[in-house]
C-alpha cells in the first residue's frame, strides 16, 4: 500500500470482513492429518440451532479462537471443531412456538410431519449463527462442521447406548424424575431453574380415626392431599410422641392412614407435621419407600387432575389447589392460612413450574462410569483453571445420581431399543429384530423416547472424528487439549464428556479446562433481551461500528480467573475504540517513516550495542512483554496478557518511544542512525502486532501488511521468539530515570498553571556526577518532550534556585523557576487547591473512620476509598511543598 493511500483514520467495518474472507479463501482455519507436526485441538461448545449469538458465545468463543490462533502461530497444527447441537427441548419450545401461532401442536401434525417441520426450520435457520461466528472473526475449522443428527454422529449415539446396555449401565424403571407438563417431558436436574414466589401455607387439621382431634399438618399443595398415604413427625418432637403409630383420616377422600416418624422431618416447618404424598414429592417418595408406603398419583402427565378424583378429574392442578382448599375450608379444617415465599422448580426452558413425576423412564448407572473421571481429575491429568472449579467438579461426582437418559419427545435420537407386543421383552439393537428373542414375535415397535441431548453431546470429542471406526482424524486429534466454557455446564457436559472419553476411548478429551466468568452488566445484573439488560454482539459490532476486535478485546480484558462474574458496558467498547486509533496512528507513523528502509537491507539488524539507549530500552521492554504475554496465555491469564499489550503498546511504545523517536528523526540524524530508529520503529511494533494477533485478528492483519513483512499473512507468521540479550536492565534503569524528569517537568508545568504551549527552563541537579553525564546525553530529548526553551544541569553541590517549585526523582531534584511576577497568583491558586484538597481527604478520613462504613460497604468501595486517602494525602504534601519553596 502506498503511503500517500493510507487512510487517517481506522474503519473496522472496511477492513474485517475484507481479511476473514481473505483467510477463508487460503484455508487457514483448516488442520489436515499431519504425523509431521504436534496437533492443538480444542472442541467447541456447541452452540444450540436455535440460538442467536450472545454475549456468552462471543466471550466463550473469542476465547477459544485467541488460544487456537496462538497455538497455530506458535508452530501447533490447530483445529478448533465447530457445530451445532440439536437441543431436544430447546428446539421444541420454539419449533412448537412457531405451530401454536397457526393454532396447532405437535400432536396435531403426529411425529414425521413434525420432524419434517422441524429439519426444513433447522436448515433455513439452524445455521445463522455460523454467520455470526464468522464475523467475530473465529478461526475454526468450518470444513469440519457437525450436527449432533448428522448420520455420521448419529451412528456414534446408538453405537454409545448399545455398548453402554450391553456392559450393564443402561437400564429401564419406574423412577421420581423432573417433569414438564408443558413439554411433556423429563428434565434433568442439572437443567431446573429455581425461582422466589409468593405461596401460602395452609395448616390443615387431619381428624384421628378413632375420633379424637387427629394432628395438624402444613402444606402449600392441597391438591396432593388425596394422595396423602401418612403423615410424619420428627421422632424426638416431643409434642407429637403420643400420635406415632396411631392413625388420622385424609380430608376428602376418608382415608385412613398411620402417623408415622421420620427423622427426615424438619420440626421447624410449619407445624412440624407433614403430609406423605410418595407420588408427588421426592422427599416423600424416599420416606414412603423407606416405611413400605404406596404412592398414589393424582395428576397426569399435562398437570391435570386425573380421572379417578372425582369432582376435580381433568381440573389444572392450580385450579385443583384453589378448588380443594376451598372445600377443606367449607368443612372447618383449614386452621390458619399464612403468607410464605417457596422456591419453586421451572424448566429452564419454557419457564413452566415442574412437577415430580413417576414414571417409566431410561437411567445410566453412573458410579462406576463416574470413578475414573474423578480419579484423572485427582491425579492431575485433567486440570481446572480457576483451580477452584476442581472441588465443586469433585463434589459433584462424588455424590453423582443415575442419569435419566430419556426425554418424551420427538426431535433428537430415539432410543434404539424394540418393544416385543406379545412378551413385552425389551431389544436394544441398531436395526428393527425380525424377531423377539424371547418368544419368536414379530411385532416389534422401537421405543418412542428420545436420548437426552446431553449422551450426544457427551460424545462430542470423538463422534466428530469419525467413531466408533478409527479413522486417521481420530488417531491423530484424539485426545485434545483444551476446553473453554462456562461453569453452568461443568456438570451436564464436562463432567459427562471426561466419563465418555475414558469409557469409549480409554483416555482424557483434553486435559484444561478453563472456566470462564459470566457476563453481567456494569451494575452485575444477568444479561437478557427481554429484561432489556442485553448487549447484542451483531449491534454493537456492525450497527454501532465497533468491529469484531473492539469487541474481543473488551471481553478479554476483563475475563479474570479471580471473577466469577465478567462486568460489561458499552463504555469499555469505546475505550477499545480509542485503542484502535492509537495503534493505527501509531502504525500510519512508522510506516510513513520508514522511507528507504528494508529490514534486511545494509547488513540486516544493526548489532545491539550500536543502537541508542532508548532503542535497548524499547526492545527490552518488548523482549519482556513478550515473554509474559506467552507466560500469560500458558497460564489461561487472559486478562494479564491483553492488559499487558495494551499498556505496552500505548503508555510505552506511542507515548514514549514514539515520542523520542520523534526527536531522533526530526533533528537530521546521521543514515545510521535514522536506519537504528527505523529499524527499532519496525521490529517493535512488528512484533507487537504479532502478539496482539489471537485477540485482535482483523486490525493486526492490516497494520502488519502495511509494514516490510515476511510471508503472506500475519496469522501464519510465527509467535515471536525472542533473543534473550535484548533484555537490558541498564537501558531500561536509563529510560526510567529519564521518563521521570520529563513527567517531574511536566508535572511542576500544570501545577504551577504553565500554558500548555508556552516553554519552560528547568533546573536539574543531579546526585552525582555519573547522573549528571547520563541526564546531559539525554538533554535533547527532556528539552523536547518538556517544552523547554533551556535546560540547566547543575553540579551535585550547586545551590538551588530561589523561588522554584521543586520535585526529587530517581537521583534527580527537578527545580521549575517562577518569576517574581507570577508568586502571589501561583500562590492563590495553590493555597485554594491545598483547601479543597484537605476537605476531600477529611470527608473521606471521617468516611474510613466510621465502622458502618467499613462494615456495610462492600470491599472494592472500601479499598477504591482508601486508594482515594492516599491520592488526597499525597497531594495535599506536594501543595505543602511547593508553598514553602514560594514563601
Amino acid at each position: 500500500m502506498a503511503t500517500e493511500t493510507i487512510p487517517t483514520t481506522y474503519d473496522p467495518l472496511r477492513v474485517e470482513q475484507r481479511w476473514y474472507q481473505t483467510w477463508l479463501q487460503r484455508g487457514y482455519f483448516h488442520a489436515p492429518v499431519d504425523p509431521q507436526r504436534r496437533p492443538f485441538v480444542i472442541m467447541m461448545p456447541l452452540p444450540n440451532i436455535t440460538g442467536d449469538l450472545h454475549i456468552g458465545h462471543a466471550l466463550n468463543n473469542t476465547l477459544q479462537d485467541v488460544l487456537i490462533r496462538w497455538r497455530r502461530m506458535q508452530g501447533r497444527n490447530a483445529m478448533w471443531m465447530p457445530g451445532t447441537d440439536h437441543a431436544s427441548i430447546g428446539t421444541h419450545v420454539v419449533i412448537e412456538r412457531e405451530l401454536a401461532k397457526e393454532g396447532k401442536t405437535r400432536f396435531d401434525l403426529g411425529r414425521e410431519a413434525f420432524l419434517e417441520f422441524t429439519w426444513r426450520w433447522k436448515e433455513r435457520y439452524g445455521g445463522i449463527i455460523y454467520g455470526q461466528l464468522k464475523r467475530m472473526g473465529v478461526s475454526c475449522d468450518w470444513d469440519r462442521v457437525t450436527f449432533t443428527m448428522d448420520p455420521g454422529y448419529s451412528n456414534a449415539v446408538i453405537e454409545a447406548f448399545l455398548r453402554l446396555y450391553q456392559r450393564g449401565y443402561i437400564y429401564y424403571g419406574k423412577r421420581m424424575i423432573n417433569w414438564c407438563p408443558h413439554d411433556l417431558t423429563s428434565v434433568s436436574d442439572l437443567e431446573v431453574d429455581y425461582e422466589q414466589v409468593p405461596s401460602t401455607l395452609y395448616h390443615v387439621r387431619y381428624p384421628g380415626a378413632d375420633g379424637s382431634e387427629g394432628i395438624v399438618i402444613a402444606t402449600q399443595r392441597p391438591e396432593t392431599i388425596l394422595a396423602d398415604v401418612a403423615v410424619a413427625v420428627h421422632p424426638d418432637d416431643q409434642r407429637y410422641r403420643h400420635l406415632v403409630g396411631r392413625q388420622v383420616v385424609v380430608p376428602i377422600v376418608e382415608r385412613i392412614v398411620p402417623v408415622i416418624a421420620d427423622a427426615r422431618v424438619d420440626p421447624e416447618f410449619g407445624t412440624g407435621a407433614v403430609k406423605i404424598t410418595p407420588g408427588h414429592d421426592p422427599l416423600d417418595n424416599e420416606i414412603g419407600a423407606h416405611h413400605g408406603l404406596p404412592s398414589p398419583v393424582v395428576l397426569d402427565e399435562h398437570g391435570r387432575m386425573t380421572t379417578d378424583t372425582g369432582p376435580y378429574a381433568g381440573m389444572d392442578r392450580f385450579a385443583a389447589r384453589e378448588a380443594v382448599t376451598e372445600e377443606l375450608r367449607g368443612r372447618g379444617l383449614v386452621l390458619r392460612e399464612e403468607p410464605y415465599t417457596t422456591s419453586v422448580a421451572v424448566c429452564e426452558r419454557c419457564q413452566t413450574v415442574l412437577e415430580p413425576y413417576i414414571t417409566d423412564q431410561w437411567f445410566v448407572r453412573m458410579h462406576e462410569l463416574a470413578e475414573p473421571a474423578i480419579r484423572v481429575v485427582r491425579q492431575g491429568k485433567v486440570r481446572f483453571h480457576p483451580e477452584r472449579w476442581t472441588k465443586v467438579y469433585l463434589d459433584w461426582m462424588e455424590n453423582i445420581r443415575d442419569w435419566n437418559i430419556s426425554r418424551r419427545l420427538w426431535w433428537g435420537h430415539q432410543i434404539p431399543v424394540w418393544h416385543c407386543r406379545a412378551c413385552g421383552e425389551a431389544v436394544a439393537a441398531r436395526e428393527r429384530p425380525e424377531r423377539c428373542p424371547r418368544c419368536g414375535g414379530g411385532a416389534l415397535e422401537q421405543e418412542e423416547q428420545i436420548l437426552d441431548t446431553w449422551f450426544s453431546s457427551g460424545l462430542w470429542p470423538f463422534a466428530t472424528l469419525g467413531w466408533p471406526a478409527e479413522t486417521p482424524d481420530l488417531g491423530y486429534f484424539y485426545p485434545g487439549d483444551v476446553l473453554v466454557t462456562d461453569r453452568g455446564i461443568i456438570f451436564l457436559w464436562v463432567a459427562r464428556m471426561l466419563m465418555f472419553g475414558l469409557e469409549f476411548r480409554g483416555e482424557v478429551p483434553f486435559t484444561d479446562v478453563y472456566i470462564h466468568p459470566t457476563v453481567l452488566t456494569l451494575e452485575g445484573k444477568r444479561m437478557s433481551k427481554s429484561l432489556g439488560t442485553g448487549i447484542d454482539p451483531m449491534v454493537v459490532i456492525d450497527q454501532r461500528g465497533y468491529g469484531a476486535d473492539a469487541l474481543r478485546f473488551a471481553l478479554v480484558m476483563r475475563c479474570s480467573q479471580h471473577q466469577q462474574d465478567l462486568r460489561f458496558g458499552e463504555k469499555m467498547l469505546e475505550d477499545v475504540r480509542n485503542f484502535n486509533n492509537k495503534i493505527w496512528n501509531i502504525a500510519r507513523f512508522v510506516r510513513l517513516n520508514l522511507e528507504g528502509f528494508a529490514p534486511t537491507g545494509d547488513g540486516g539488524a544493526p548489532a545491539q550495542a550500536d543502537l541508542g539507549g532508548i532503542d535497548r530500552w524499547i526492545l527490552s521492554r518488548y523482549a519482556r512483554t513478550a515473554q509474559e504475554v506467552t507466560a500469560d496465555l500458558e497460564a489461561f491469564e487472559f486478562d494479564k496478557a491483553a492488559r499487558r499489550l495494551h499498556d505496552f503498546l500505548w503508555a510505552t511504545y506511542a507515548d514514549w518511544y514514539v515520542e523520542l523517536a520523534k526527536v531522533d528523526l526530526y533533528r537530521q540524524p546521521t543514515p545510521e542512525r535514522r536506519r537504528q530508529v527505523q529499524w527499532t520503529l519496525w521490529t517493535v511494533l512488528e512484533g507487537a502486532m504479532r502478539l496482539l494477533h489471537p485477540i485482535m485478528p482483523h486490525i493486526t492483519e492490516e497494520v502488519w501488511q502495511l509494514l516490510p513483512h515476511e510471508g503472506e499473512s500475519i496469522m501464519i507468521s510465527p509467535w515471536p521468539e525472542v533473543p534473550a540479550e535484548w533484555v537490558d536492565e541498564e537501558a531500561e534503569r536509563t529510560a526510567d530515570r529519564l521518563i521521570a524528569v520529563i513527567r517531574a517537568i511536566r508535572s511542576l508545568r500544570v501545577d504551577m498553571g504553565v500554558a500548555a504551549g508556552a516553554a519552560v527552563a528547568p533546573v536539574l541537579r543531579p546526585a552525582d556526577g555519573d547522573t549528571r553525564a547520563q541526564l546531559e546525553a539525554l538533554g535533547p530529548y527532556i528539552t523536547a518532550l518538556a517544552r523547554a526553551s533551556q535546560l540547566t544541569l547543575h553540579l551535585p553541590d550547586a545551590v538551588p534556585p530561589d523561588r522554584a517549585a521543586a520535585a526529587a526523582v530517581d537521583g534527580v531534584e527537578v527545580f521549575l523557576p517562577i518569576g517574581e511576577a507570577e508568586v502571589d497568583a501561583i500562590r492563590r491558586r495553590l493555597t485554594q487547591e491545598l483547601e479543597r484538597v484537605r476537605g476531600e481527604l477529611a470527608r473521606v478520613d471521617g468516611r474510613l473512620a466510621s465502622e458502618d462504613f467499613l462494615t456495610r460497604a462492600p470491599a472494592e468501595v472500601v479499598e477504591t476509598e482508601r486508594r482515594r486517602q492516599d491520592d488526597l494525602a499525597r497531594r495535599r504534601d506536594t501543595l505543602t511543598r511547593y508553598l514553602r519553596a514560594l514563601a
